[in-house]
């Protein structure tokens, strides 16, 4: 009796420690708890509501509740599906360009051991100048009068009647362009520090084995950096959805909507047009899509970690 007596005191002891130390860590969150809440809740919650209402037409009117007709009047919108094309083009090149940019550049920046760190620094650089300052360099690179740019394509023969922002087959390629120079350092960065954490004993094997670069490449360095690139895309696929401030320097999704990808149609609706309620609605897709993509990544990622 007197043991059982024992074994029930120490496990409600226990249960009022476990007690105390799980007030005490609500307590050390609770700092970061309210900031989140404040930038980031909060503002989610304020989006689902307004999209359930119509926007004021003059100052001091109260919104009208309408249901789900915003979200309705999306599915119907044929500039918006033309949006969503237009960004899934722009996502899979740009993408597809950057990650192979990247592995390219982060291997050949791997065979300069002596030197990688300052050609590491170099190439890095696009990345500290601000994206309204990388759109407006472009613009006037691409300058039909005095774009330096656009003066060699034009000695070379090429685009000689057509302005390479102001065309709908050029555009959007260009704007593309501009976003790889800039993020594409952003990649070869991981992927240097992934070939920096592979171990050499398993290359000091492969070439005993008389295995030469390129079998080591795809047979080793590739199915090694797996996860490293996942992560290179996550990161990237993130970004790249919200991008916005390039586009709206040199083209503002013109020209005929070649450039208007969802992130330009949103700011249209919201801030030209005062349509907040429809605004939130598309802004809550992208956010749908950008959290299905980032789950698909981290399930890919688990997969991985369980495999090795």
């Amino acid at each position: 009796m007197k043991n059982l007596l024992k074994d029930i005191s120490r496990v409600i002891r226990a249960q009022k420690k476990h007690g105390v130390l799980v007030a005490t860590e609500l307590k050390m969150l609770l700092p970061s708890l309210t900031v989140l809440a404040a930038i980031s809740i909060y503002p989610f919650i304020t989006m689902v509501v307004m999209s359930f209402y119509n926007s004021p037409k003059l100052p001091g009117q109260i919104p009208d509740f309408i249901g789900l007709d915003n979200w309705v009047r999306m599915l119907l919108d044929g500039g918006v599906w033309h949006s969503w094309l237009v960004t899934l083009v722009y996502f899979i090149l740009a993408l597809s360009l950057q990650l192979t940019l990247g592995i390219g550049i982060s291997l050949a920046l791997d065979q300069f051991k002596k030197l990688r760190g300052l050609l590491t620094t170099l190439i890095i650089a696009p990345m500290f100048m601000a994206p309204v300052s990388v759109g407006l360099l472009w613009h006037f690179l691409f300058h039909d009068s005095y774009g330096i740019y656009t003066y060699f394509l034009h000695q070379l023969g090429f685009f000689n009647d057509i302005s390479i922002l102001g065309n709908i087959h050029t555009a959007l390629p260009a704007i593309i362009l501009m976003e790889t120079w800039e993020w594409t350092p952003l990649i070869a960065i991981i992927i240097i520090a992934g070939l920096q954490s592979l171990p050499e004993e398993t290359y000091e094997a492969a070439v005993i084995d008389g295995a030469n670069y390129w079998q080591q490449l795809i047979y080793i360095t590739l199915p090694m950096l797996r996860q490293t690139i996942t992560v290179a895309l996550l990161i990237r696929t993130m970004d790249i959805l919200r991008f916005y401030d390039t586009i709206m320097v040199n083209t503002g999704g013109g020209p005929a909507n070649s450039t208007k990808i969802l992130a330009i149609r949103i700011f249209e609706y919201g801030f030209r047009l005062f349509n907040f309620g429809y605004a939130a609605v598309l802004g809550l897709t992208l956010l749908l899509v950008s959290v299905i993509l980032a789950n698909i990544f981290v399930k890919v990622l688990i997969e991985e970690g369980e495999m090795e």
